[in-house]
């Protein structure tokens, strides 16, 4: 029966192919706008590491002071004197620390210029925490954190580049005239966003090709590649040591942590910490600490941009206005086949029928429309770049997923705004239908 619904409702759209035609461009077009900054929010705001996210935590320390600080916010890095020192309390299970570099690499055929690798120096911890994929070995041990051997570990396309994509492992890789042995190389791996670098706005960066050992960089003088603030009241001083030593922030830390009873220790420690620092002379100021998971982390950082949620939020509102109207054409059609309707309904139909028949109707529009809308929103992923940043715009893309979205939602909404026209048609008496004809 349901199938003869369907010959019916595509007879019916058949005669009035104007009429059907405005019904699947509005649906079409609702519903391609609406998927495009949908797919855009989905992929700015999702959680980029869901099975840990409650348990990875950034520390925050404040050493500006009420005078200096964001709206009593500590800075959003440690300087280098306060990240060694977590590291060096060991009080969480894991903890990690990092900032950005960037290396030029010499290619090992001759006459191939060097190019620009961009990645971290960070801590063994890193690719446990994060859990990052490999595809040939794995990080350096964790002795290497302490006495700064200059191993790496690159990504699959610096692999890619200057090994054919074989197994590097243990071979040699040049950069900045260093000398570095390959530890591991990791599979295609790019968190969005980027939860573990929102401080040198590399949320949405290409996917980083090297990481070398943190102590290492930091003897070798391997500048920051990223953010570097001193802020207002900060000391930079003359030379690198004093840089160093001073109170500009610029490494990025993170810790691990089990369960409740974990974060309130490490936070007790966080308060313990600054307070000693006050009772040193360091600080002038009460104890003024964070500890946020990855998900506050993200929307304290502002993870998702504000236009895309106006974005969403004005298709949305297209894609209403759209099904009002097509609210309006269902009215008009159905209505227009009241002699029908009422001749059916004499004959035996029930307003069952009539419901059936209709909203059978009404899905075949949903699915043109949602067809439309699914072509529509593939040429429209090209222009999202007019809208967002182009490393926002590069993430979002057509998949199977995001179409049998689009046509379940076209299918659905238009559906459900056929009840009311379909209300009004059923309400039809076939006695006066029958009289008037």
């Amino acid at each position: 029966m349901f199938l003869h619904y369907l010959q019916l409702g595509l007879a019916s759209l058949r005669r009035n192919p104007l009429l059907t035609a405005l019904m699947v461009m509005s649906i079409g077009f609702g519903v391609a706008a609406s998927m495009i900054t949908y797919e855009v929010f989905r992929v700015v705001s999702s959680d980029p590491i869901p099975h840990e996210s409650s348990r990875l935590f950034v520390p925050q320390i404040d050493n500006r002071g009420p005078r200096y600080n964001r709206n009593g916010e500590p800075p959003d890095a440690l300087t280098y004197t306060d990240a060694v020192a977590l590291m060096q309390a060991r009080r969480a299970p894991r903890q990690t620390v990092l900032y950005a570099v960037g290396l030029s690499v010499m290619p090992r055929e001759p006459g191939r210029l060097p190019f620009k690798a961009l990645g971290y120096a960070t801590t063994a911890d890193f690719f446990t925490m994060f859990d990052v994929p490999f595809l040939h070995g794995a990080g350096w041990p964790a002795g290497s954190d302490d006495t700064g051997v200059p191993e790496v570990v690159i990504g699959r396309q610096l692999n890619q580049r200057l090994f054919g994509g074989a197994d590097s492992v243990g071979r040699e890789l040049v950069m900045d005239d260093q000398a570095y042995r390959v530890a591991g190389v990791i599979d295609d791996w790019n968190p969005q966003p980027r939860f573990f670098d929102m401080f040198s706005s590399n949320g949405y960066a290409e996917a980083p090709q090297i990481f070398i050992p943190f102590a290492y960089a930091v003897a070798a003088g391997i500048e920051t590649y990223g953010n570097n603030s001193c802020g207002s009241g900060g000391k930079r001083g003359s030379g690198r040591e004093s840089w160093l030593r001073g109170e500009c922030v610029w490494i990025s830390p993170w810790v691990e942590l089990d369960d409740a009873a974990q974060v309130q220790g490490y936070r007790r420690f966080l308060e313990g910490y600054a307070r000693r620092l006050r009772e040193a002379g360091r600080f002038g100021w009460a104890p003024n600490v964070r500890l946020r998971d990855v998900r506050h982390w993200l929307d304290y950082r502002g993870a998702v941009p504000p236009e895309s949620r106006i974005a969403l939020a004005v298709a949305i509102g297209f894609f209403v206005i759209c099904l009002v109207n097509t609210i309006g054409l269902l009215l008009a059609k159905f209505l227009r086949r009241a002699p029908e309707i009422g001749v059916r309904r004499a004959l035996g139909a029930s307003r069952r029928d009539i419901y059936r028949q209709f909203l059978a109707e009404a899905g075949m529009v949903g699915l043109a429309g949602g067809a439309l809308g699914v072509l529509l929103t593939g040429a429209g992923m090209f222009g999202v770049g007019l809208v967002f940043q182009p490393q926002i715009a590069r993430l979002a893309h057509l998949d199977l997923r995001l179409v049998a979205l689009s046509l379940a939602v076209a299918i659905g909404a238009t559906v459900l705004a056929a009840f009311y026209p379909t209300w009004r048609a059923a309400q039809v008496q076939p006695a006066w239908q029958l009289k008037s004809n």
